[in-house]
């Protein structure tokens, strides 16, 4: 345990165990059989066997199973590949959990920066690991610091200090939609109608914004994409967005031509151009959000900022306000000289 100490506190090493079982390359597999019963109540795990060299250096990895169908004389030298997973004792907590959930192993062992073996870290010990991650990562996507306890342990002051900052943020970042809205307050004025899908067009886009945002940021978590991989995902999210929000442009046209047709609701001799407005908005708007929502996160990670800041509310809070200015702006083309 004091050894343990003398790693730094985020780092892997610190939940390692030393109670595994090593073996040489130049031994029988009857003498690792024997080797197991020896001191096999003591270990952590036995689903594989380490083999070091005469300086403890890892070499390779065995699994028991292997070594139960070889013959007792076979030297483990013929039945290794020297082909294994390690993770070093400088690697933090953090960045060891993708390699339990990429190789699916029991127990990973943990070797210096000369490839020593000091220790094995068991998937028991680094599933609190993964929990507290995915906590943090969830409460702050839900636009709040990361608890340091649990909910039922944290005090009501602690509570309002962890929301509060973001909601206060997030309160004045909404202000600026407010002034947005005033800043069109005269085309408001001349064409009431225009209101009516304020609403409708900043929830798409802070919706699309979301939902890329959510997929970016597990897909870093898991390490599926990192910072090289930008333009292939801003590639792929400006299709994405022009599919969905076309989709959402054309059933948004029909909405309004059905409705007027059916004299649901009367948006005067000029529908079609309230319909072009709101049908090219919600594509460029969609497009905007899917772009913000997948970019944001590769930004802050490139700040060296845990990407899952770029949570759905300040998605959503950043495409509100470009939102109202592409609408109002998209609504000027179509309906000056008519409604403006």
């Amino acid at each position: 345990a004091l050894k343990l100490l003398g790693y730094n506190s985020d780092s892997i090493a610190r939940l390692m165990t030393p109670y595994y079982i090593q073996i040489r390359k130049e031994w029988t597999v009857k003498k690792c059989l024997q080797q197991i019963k020896k001191v096999g109540k003591k270990v952590e795990t036995m689903n594989h066997l380490y083999v070091v060299d005469e300086r403890n250096r890892l070499i390779d990895d065995i699994a028991l199973g292997s070594l139960l169908l070889a013959e007792e004389d076979t030297l483990i030298s013929e039945i290794t590949d020297n082909h294994f997973v390690a993770i070093t004792t400088t690697t933090s907590k953090e960045d060891a959990v993708p390699y339990f959930e990429k190789y699916d192993r029991a127990a990973l062992p943990i070797i210096t920066e000369a490839g020593v073996l000091v220790g094995i870290v068991t998937i028991d010990d680094i599933l609190d690991q993964i929990e507290q991650q995915n906590t943090e990562d969830i409460q702050k996507f839900g636009g709040l610091e990361a608890l340091d306890v649990p909910y039922t342990q944290t005090s009501l002051i602690e509570m309002v200090k962890k929301r509060g900052m973001w909601l206060i943020i997030l309160f004045f970042s909404e202000m600026l939609t407010a002034s947005a809205m005033g800043y069109f307050e005269d085309e408001i004025q001349k064409a009431v109608v225009l209101a009516l899908f304020v609403p409708l067009i900043i929830s798409s886009g802070g919706n699309s914004g979301s939902q890329a945002a959510t997929l970016i940021i597990r897909a870093m978590a898991l390490q599926e994409i990192g910072l090289k991989d930008w333009w292939y995902v801003m590639k792929k999210e400006i299709f994405t967005g022009l599919f969905l929000g076309s989709i959402l442009g054309a059933i948004g046209f029909l909405r309004i031509m059905i409705w007027h047709e059916a004299g649901f609701f009367n948006y005067g001799m000029y529908w079609p151009f309230v319909g072009l407005s709101v049908g090219v908005s919600l594509i460029m708007i969609v497009l905007w959000g899917t772009l913000s929502g997948s970019m944001v996160p590769f930004i802050l990670k490139k700040l060296k900022l845990d990407p899952a800041t770029s949570s759905a509310p300040f998605v959503a809070t950043l495409v509100d306000v470009t939102g109202l200015i592409i609408y109002f702006s998209v609504a000027g083309l179509f309906l000056t000289g008519k409604l403006l």
